[in-house]
């Protein structure tokens, strides 16, 4: 099977359900995939469930585990049946991971639905948020990608390996 992740304006196929970080030898995973939401009649039981191990900005751990907050106060966990959120105490997002529908996924730009329509994942995940992964600062806008100070910007990549971030930027 194979996972899209879209983060600003980049979309990542690979064929595994997670995000890493860190160099080779000293990998961390800080995003998985555990069950992702089917849109099927009499479907109560589905919904996207996932792991997440990453900090804020200011070194606060937060930790989910099977969509349920583990370590992160004062942050609180909003869920829906498509879309987890992590939320500041003034309301706003920390993170988001949010399981587009066929539609949505169909709607964005070109070079990313070409590449979907190539490679057929199994769900495409949109990741917004600021956040550190280990010591790397990601901010996942609405248009650009940044690991540290990289900026990343409409690119469209798939791999046989699995997606990581490390200090070299993006990994395939």
């Amino acid at each position: 099977m194979k996972y899209a992740f879209v983060i600003g304006s980049n979309a990542f196929v690979v064929p595994r359900n997670r995000i890493n970080y860190g160099e080779t030898e000293h990998e961390n995973e800080f995003l998985r995939i555990n069950a992702i939401y089917h849109d099927l009649p009499n479907a109560e039981t589905s919904f996207l469930d996932i792991d997440l191990d990453i900090k804020d900005v200011n070194g606060i751990t937060v930790t989910v585990l099977a969509n349920n907050l583990k370590t992160g106060a004062p942050y609180t966990l909003k869920k829906e049946r498509d879309s987890i959120w992590v939320l500041k105490p003034d309301g706003s997002v920390l993170v988001q991971v949010h399981q587009l529908d066929d539609e949505s996924a169909m709607a964005l730009e070109h070079n990313i639905t070409a590449e979907l329509e190539v490679n057929t994942p199994v769900v495409v995940i949109r990741l917004t948020g600021e956040f550190m992964a280990g010591d790397l600062h990601i901010r996942a806008e609405n248009e650009k990608l940044f690991i540290n100070d990289n900026g990343y910007a409409n690119s469209v990549l798939a791999g046989a390996n699995e997606l990581r971030f490390s200090s070299e930027g993006v990994v395939l």
